[in-house]
């Protein structure tokens, strides 16, 4: 089972309107009705660095803040508050300063203790290491920089391990998706079009996150989610970046999206998953 109470894979896609979109205006009433009568998951996340859970600013190490020095301790607690899923990040194998491969392995083992599912991110560039995660506990990995530089291997990936299995990281700057740890420089590509192009793959489940907007709490960029959803109506989308309270979540779930990864809202107390999941609930 990949998560606690439903499949991020088969949640299918809720629709906001162009102007809704483009505009950053609440949708359609009805709208709105219809995408939060869907499940929407919440996925806290668990960045390691060195061995300790941090949250860093647009990705830079040098911002880092630690929560915790043992990533076990947020995986029960968040699993017992009802996350529906952890995304689990190895921040020095995403950077390429080392790997934080035992930490992860034991955060996978007290979250399974505890009934819910991890995915994997961070330093996963190619089919053999999707498949080691997977047969280590994992429910799902998740790829940026293999799928930026080379979109095409997308399809060999999917055949491999199954779409429910598999998700892209589409981490946006400026328009542009990028890999290499979002170091300034790095290669990218057009994010709609990535994401049109993953999606005809075979891939289906799109984790968003707002470079701009990550680790500020500034609020979600639902501009950039809105053309994101409309390239690909029918693609499971998780917003990531800019999350500070409650009403973010819910206007994400009016937007279209099919769920969010929570950091530092979660960490600073801004958010709690109990009310998270009341509010989405209502």
């Amino acid at each position: 089972m990949l998560a606690r109470q439903h499949d991020a894979a088969s949640t299918p896609g809720r629709g906001a309107s162009d102007q809704d979109a483009r505009e950053g205006l609440s949708p359609d009433p009805l709208i709105a009705a219809v995408a939060r009568s869907k499940p929407f998951l919440l996925l806290p996340s668990i960045d390691v660095l060195a061995g300790r859970v941090v949250r860093l600013r647009h990705g830079d190490p040098s911002s880092a803040t630690v929560y915790d020095d043992d990533p076990r301790r947020p995986a029960e607690r968040w699993s017992h508050q009802g996350a529906d899923l952890l995304h689990v990040v190895d921040l020095d194998a995403a950077l390429g300063s080392g790997e934080n491969r035992g930490v992860v392995a034991d955060v996978i083992d007290v979250a399974r203790a505890a009934g819910t599912s991890c995915e994997v991110a961070g330093g996963i560039r190619s089919g053999d290491d999707a498949r080691r995660w997977l047969e280590r506990g994992a429910a799902r990995v998740v790829l940026g920089t293999a799928l930026v530089a080379d979109p095409a291997r997308a399809a060999g990936l999917v055949a491999a391990v199954g779409a429910d299995c598999v998700a892209a990281a589409i981490d946006v700057r400026d328009g542009i998706a990028v890999g290499e740890g979002w170091r300034r420089g790095a290669r990218g590509q057009d994010a709609v079009d990535l994401v049109r192009t993953l999606a005809d793959l075979g891939m289906r489940v799109f984790e968003v996150t707002a470079i701009a907007r990550d680790g500020t709490m500034s609020g979600p960029d639902v501009l950039l989610l809105g053309s994101l959803r409309r390239a690909r109506p029918d693609a499971t989308l998780i917003a990531s970046g800019g999350i500070r309270h409650v009403a973010d979540l819910v206007a994400l779930a009016d937007a279209g999206c099919d769920g969010a990864i929570l950091g530092r809202a979660l960490y600073e107390g801004t958010v709690a998953l109990p009310d998270a999941r009341r509010a989405l609930s209502a």
